[in-house]
């Protein structure tokens, strides 16, 4: 196993960076993403961008789509045209998010003008709210999506014109919290808080989710029929701090999940490390270390892709920097 690791940027243009998303393409380049500005949600936070090929990495430039107005969780996707749409949210609060895209038709060194992906859409989380898309075997496209208003809900974002208009899935339900004393010391139920979800299909054609909660735990819901309907999310017995996660499943079957081994909700954002399930995801075994630091670090948010023999990995890294890693399997 040969891994190589680098810095989208010695210096990085902005004081703070987060929620990366990487693309690598078939002429060996790789297309990177993030927000950056002075801090997550000020109203100078952009959409980033940069692309690393035989020469290195190319400046960063900025993707801007309006002023004093927050960017938010930007994610690439390869369209079997050869376009490249870069995805992401605006909005001061993420329960009213609109979502936007930009295209790239010179393997990401530049992006066109931005558009709404759905026009007049307000629900805060139309096509791929942080993770990847999911080519199916039948063709269509899903993107993974959750909203935050009302509760955490996640669902797919369903197109079968390979990207260009969609249509909204229905929600994944979730199984009830153990009772707890709310603050009138009556007891009640919670539904799980799920978000932020990372979907693969199995040989049968089964499509899987995992997804961040609030619980201490991932989440598992499964779809029998291409994202139309999911079964109600359970749990896995994978630790989740209520932070990103991601996963891709490799030609051989198995399947890399990369997150923060951490069950404490809200708990730290390190170590962030490589799991592998060689049993359709049913259990996982540790891989790697990618990050293990002092208390308070912050490895977060990773975005994992399979290409060409490799798995390729960014993640925030301090929130001061993009880190990236290429693993020869």
């Amino acid at each position: 196993m040969k891994i190589e690791k680098y810095f989208v940027c010695d210096t990085l243009p902005t004081a703070n960076c987060h929620a990366s998303t990487l693309l690598p393409l078939d002429d060996g380049s790789v297309v990177f993403a993030w927000f950056g500005g002075t801090k997550e949600g000020r109203d100078d936070v952009d959409i980033w961008y940069t692309v690393k090929d035989s020469s290195g990495f190319m400046p960063p430039r900025k993707l801007s789509r309006a002023k004093d107005i927050p960017h938010w969780n930007p994610v690439l996707f390869l369209m079997k045209s050869g376009e490249i749409r870069l995805f992401f949210k605006v909005g001061k609060k993420i329960a009213a998010w609109k979502t936007f895209y930009a295209s790239s038709f010179d393997s990401g060194r530049t992006f066109s003008q931005p558009r709404e992906l759905v026009p007049g859409d307000r629900s805060g989380g139309r096509g791929p709210v942080r993770n990847k898309c999911l080519r199916l075997e039948s063709g269509r496209v899903l993107a993974p999506a959750s909203t935050e208003h009302h509760g955490w809900v996640s669902f797919t974002d369903i197109s079968d014109d390979d990207g260009v208009t969609w249509r909204k899935g229905r929600r994944v339900k979730t199984e009830y919290a153990v009772p707890i004393l709310n603050s009138e010391n009556n007891y009640s139920t919670n539904k799980i808080p799920m978000i932020q979800p990372t979907l693969w299909q199995s040989d049968d054609g089964t499509v899987h989710m995992f997804a961040r909660t609030a619980a201490g735990r991932i989440y598992r819901s499964e779809s029998a029929d291409e994202g139309e309907t999911w079964c109600e999310a359970y749990p896995t017995g994978l630790p989740n701090n209520n932070s990103g996660i991601d996963l891709v499943k490799v030609p051989d079957g198995r399947i890399f999940l990369v997150s923060n081994p951490v069950s404490e909700n809200w708990g730290e954002r390190s170590p962030l490390t490589v799991q592998v399930s060689a049993d359709g995801g049913n259990t996982f075994t540790h891989f790697l270390t990618l990050e293990e630091e002092k208390k308070d670090s912050e490895f977060s948010y990773p975005a994992a892709v399979y290409h060409s023999g490799a798995l390729h990995i960014s993640y925030t890294y301090e929130r001061t920097n993009i880190a990236y890693v290429k693993i020869l399997l």
